[in-house]
């Protein structure tokens, strides 16, 4: 990191290297439905577009920035990266943005409940913003009514505990939140954007009796789930519903949790912004624009790198704003312009 910055030149856009990830379940989706370049030939199931952990730490790309990692981000300059938003207990980054390929289903899991940490791990509840799904693609999601804890122990590990998990039929552009303790599958043939708190335990109660990229079956861990799940959570994927912000914008509101909450924006022209004193972030569904820093008199700030300018937006690009930053713009070029925003939480 540049140590001779001071906190305060912490006010432009940060875009950072991805991190791609070979799953057994994954598959090359992604190339199509976000416009990536994949390294390699393999699986890819996750590119971790934003992450503040140990094992993986995104790093960023460009800008005056280059080469700091998130953590040092943190570390160094948490008011003004952070502004009032809230770190893990750890004192990282609370979030991580995925892009998920489903080319064959994910285990059926549960994560501990949002926000603990002890004998069962890392809590956290996730989001999944649906970005193709082919024709009778599924998801599993919650428990059927009724459903205890003991009809779970007697069927994990097998097939058979589909039977006590609601199915629902994958459609483009629909949302589901996932809160920490339900039970849950992503079926094969779906790509999809997924928003999470940072955590990284997921409990494995069936994996569809294959093995791993190692051709080993992959562990299960039927107790840990069990414990681990709420027999009552049952939400349900739902459609965006948007709604005209002006003549140039609607916006559907999709999650509005204590961890986060994610906001979909379709802009045909201009559209202002503000931080509020929060770190968001802006993930590019489709389109290409502009992201535009403006100074207290509402002139643009334009980024000093030569090789790409920080302000260019386009399909499969994430963007960090730090809660510094403030005001700021986002703008269409050549049609309209589809951005997810994910603001973290005071």
């Amino acid at each position: 990191m540049p140590k001779s910055l001071q906190p305060r030149s912490l006010r432009e856009p940060l875009r950072f290297e991805r991190i791609c990830l070979e799953k057994v379940w994954g598959g090359r989706r992604l190339e199509r439905a976000v416009g990536m370049t994949l390294p390699g030939t393999g699986p890819i199931g996750e590119t971790w577009e934003l992450v503040d952990r140990s094992d993986y730490v995104s790093v960023v790309s460009s800008g005056t920035w280059k080469g700091a990692t998130l953590t040092e981000l943190v570390h160094d300059s948490p008011r003004e990266l952070m502004g009032s938003a809230k770190l893990t207990p750890e004192g990282r980054f609370p979030l991580i943005v995925k892009f998920l390929d489903a080319s064959e289903p994910l285990s059926v899991q549960v994560h501990p409940p949002s926000g603990t940490r002890g004998p069962l791990g890392e809590g956290k509840s996730e989001a999944w913003y649906i970005l193709d799904a082919e024709h009778e693609s599924k998801l599993w999601i919650g428990l059927k009514p009724g459903t205890t804890r003991e009809h779970l122990a007697a069927t994990a590990s097998k097939r058979d505990v589909l039977e006590h998990v609601l199915e629902w039929p994958a459609r483009r552009g629909d949302i589901a939140f996932i809160p920490g303790g339900t039970v849950h599958a992503i079926g094969g043939g779906i790509t999809l954007l997924e928003v999470q708190e940072n955590a990284d335990t997921t409990h494995r109660l069936y994996d569809w009796d294959r093995a791993g990229l190692d051709g080993k079956p992959r562990a299960l861990q039927p107790s840990e789930s069990i414990a681990s799940t709420d027999v009552n959570a049952s939400p349900k994927p739902h459609a965006a519903q948007f709604e005209a912000l002006d003549a140039h914008t609607r916006c559907a509101g999709l999650v509005s949790a204590p961890c986060f909450a994610m906001d979909l924006y379709e802009i045909d022209g201009h559209r202002a912004f503000d931080t509020n004193d929060l770190a968001l972030i802006y993930v590019v569904l489709q389109g290409r624009g502009s992201l535009v820093v403006n100074d207290k008199n509402g002139r643009s700030l334009v980024s000093s790198d030569k090789t790409r300018s920080a302000s260019v937006i386009a399909t499969g690009d994430l963007w960090l704003v730090p809660a510094s930053v403030g005001p700021h713009t986002i703008s269409a070029h050549d049609g309209s312009l589809k951005v997810m925003r994910v603001a973290t939480r005071a």
